[in-house]
């Protein structure tokens, strides 16, 4: 299998936290690819049209595109724990992570809006809702006592990456200020060796 990546995307970590965790990341090679706004990359749009990271690539040459889906694909196939199988337990985390995964989109936005687009284009007031929409979301899981010590699944995956991508991309946003518990459950999860060894480079 083949996975590509960027050690900056926090939706390419999602899947290695979880391939670690699963123990299948000696089974997956890791291709880095760019993808940027406004950026040609027909190799890349030639796998996937949407021209998103990452992809899985199977030995046969069939593609699984979004994060989630993959991390599904590999908690089957690894006979996981990182999605419950049934139940409202299932749900539960399935929307959890949606909405983690939410937050992640609308980060991302926030950068591009800051970053790429030329400063005279910029909407002030669109990026700051975006950005609400993440903060917004990390008040939430500030009081979310079963994600925060609750088990090991793909939602405490996604909120490891959340927090992650904020420290990476928006270093002064202060969100350990605002929200101590989930200070605490990021040191915590940095214990594991998963989440360590992905930690994006220093901006």
């Amino acid at each position: 299998m083949k996975l590509t990546f960027s050690p900056a995307s926090p939706f390419a970590r999602k899947v290695r936290i979880a391939a670690i965790e699963l123990g299948l990341i000696d089974k997956i090679e890791l291709v880095p690819a760019s993808v940027a706004p406004g950026t040609p990359n027909d190799d890349y749009q030639r796998i996937t049209p949407l021209k998103k990271l990452p992809v899985l690539i199977l030995g046969n040459g069939d593609v699984i595109l979004d994060s989630y889906v993959i991390v599904e694909y590999l908690n089957e196939l690894a006979g996981g724990s990182l999605i419950p199988d049934y139940g409202p337990t299932r749900w539960k985390v399935k929307s959890d992570h949606s909405l983690l995964q939410g937050m992640l989109d609308s980060m991302l936005l926030c950068r591009y809006e800051s970053i790429t687009r030329p400063e005279a284009l910029r909407w002030k007031a669109w990026l700051e809702d975006h950005w609400n929409r993440a903060w917004s979301g990390m008040a939430r899981f500030e009081a979310r006592d079963d994600v925060l010590s609750g088990p090991f699944t793909i939602a405490q995956i996604g909120l490891v990456c959340v927090l992650g991508y904020a420290d990476f991309r928006f270093a002064d946003c202060g969100w350990r200020k605002a929200f101590p518990r989930l200070d605490k459950f990021h040191q915590k999860m940095l214990q594991r060796p998963s989440v360590k060894i992905s930690v994006p480079p220093a901006a």
